[in-house]
């Protein structure tokens, strides 16, 4: 990262105290070296293999790993939490985000599969998963979407059948838009083994057994998240890989799809919010002069942007607390993404007609950005759950519903 990125925010962020503090100071100054290495990324997505020595690098694969399987102990300092809490990890995303959100999900480790894990894995299905992802370096996806479907999880058309013979069972089908997909060690698979929503399940492949097939995708932002198509052309699937096997159809694989995304909407919301901030403060150092109705526009989306990380950490501690109010998860998500592509947008515009191209960095931001609208939900389909949730009376907390009438809750359409 450049020096510029070391100026002083554009704001002055929420900070915390104690234990908190030391993670949020440490991911501050870590993510500094990730903003020249994703430029590098940006034209070459498999040059994350040169920074893989990088402190922030081994962020995710150690924060997203239960602690006996986690590594980078020797990078990273003792009190960078292994299985980290909701809340500790969207802080960490968010900080990494700022660095560069491209680096951050180019980087090793079990990304989304550690919440369907935890959801549904047995104690032998986490020492086979996390063991394969804990080798350093090693990647891990989660597929869900669809090439017809997208990533409605209860039309899918992955198949799960019995093998011959019965002992087992074979994976066909395809999934689409899998970050790093095409460069995983093992992965979590959603399929249908029989009609309707309780015939969902979750399993893990690994991707050197015979039947897998990947290829990755040519897209125009998050370049090093390496987006791939895969196809599974009769794999075999062990019995002991079906996650929650022991439990009843209704609380196995459509329970860990919902619970992953649970709990990264709030992350998704997170990269967002920190590719915002260093928007905002990409502008503010390269025109520390800002005044007037321009320097306005930026303390106005600072002041967005604080207002709605409050309520991301207020998301977070209920997920962690056991009480999620899944109808706040869809707004911030979606009023996030919005967010991002506003700073992008108006960074744009406050550095002149030719900004994009006379500041690659903002112009890969520009692009990365827009990702976000797409990762974990489209913004349709988080207002309609923000609707359900004040159709219901669900949504507010009754801290909000004592605010005073007309005053505008940051979150809600």
């Amino acid at each position: 990262m450049s020096d510029s990125g070391r100026t002083a925010s554009a704001y002055h962020p929420d900070t915390y105290g104690g234990r908190a503090g030391e993670l949020e100071h440490f991911l501050r100054e870590a993510a500094r070296d990730l903003r020249g290495p994703g430029e590098e990324l940006d034209a070459d997505p498999d040059a994350v293999s040169r920074f893989l020595h990088l402190p922030a690098v081994r962020v995710q694969q150690h924060m997203l790993t239960p602690a006996r399987y986690a590594g980078g102990g020797d990078l990273l300092p003792s009190f960078v939490p292994a299985e980290a809490s909701c809340a500790e990890w969207i802080l960490a995303a968010e900080w990494l985000a700022y660095g560069d959100p491209g680096m951050t999900l180019a980087s090793p480790g079990p990304a989304l599969s550690t919440a369907v894990l935890r959801a549904l894995a047995d104690e032998a299905q986490r020492d086979w998963f996390f063991t394969k992802t804990a080798d350093w370096p090693s990647w891990a996806f989660f597929a869900l979407t669809e090439p017809e479907k997208g990533s409605a999880a209860t039309e899918l058309t992955t198949r799960l059948d019995a093998a011959p013979g019965g002992d087992g069972w074979v994976l066909t089908g395809e999934k689409m838009y899998i970050g790093n997909g095409a460069h995983a060690r093992a992965g979590v698979v959603f399929c249908r083994r029989a009609p309707g929503p309780w015939g969902i399940e979750a399993v893990m492949v690994d991707t050197g057994d015979p039947g897998f097939h990947a290829e990755t995708l040519p897209i125009i932002g998050l370049r090093g998240a390496r987006i791939s198509r895969l196809r599974f052309d009769g794999m075999y699937i062990p019995p002991e890989r079906i996650l929650g096997r022991d439990r009843p159809r209704s609380r196995r694989g459509l329970q860990g799809a919902l619970q992953a995304m649970l709990w990264f909407r709030p992350s998704v919301a997170a990269f967002a919010l920190g590719a915002g901030r260093a928007a905002c403060d990409y502008v503010l150092e390269q025109r520390p002069a800002l005044a007037g109705a321009d320097r306005a526009r930026i303390d106005a989306l600072a002041d967005r942007i604080r207002r709605l990380r409050r309520l991301l950490h207020e998301v977070a501690a209920e997920i962690d607390a056991g009480s999620p109010n899944t109808f706040r998860v869809s707004g911030v998500k979606m009023r996030a993404a919005h967010l991002a592509e506003d700073a992008t947008m108006l960074a744009a515009r406050l550095l002149g007609p030719a900004s994009l191209v006379e500041h690659p960095w903002l112009d890969k931001l520009y692009r990365d950005v827009r990702a976000f609208e797409f990762m974990e939900g489209t913004g349709n389909i988080h207002r309609r759950g923000v609707f359900q949730g004040l159709l219901r009376d669900d949504y507010f907390t009754p801290r909000d519903r004592d605010a005073r009438p007309g005053r505008a809750v940051e979150g809600v359409m």
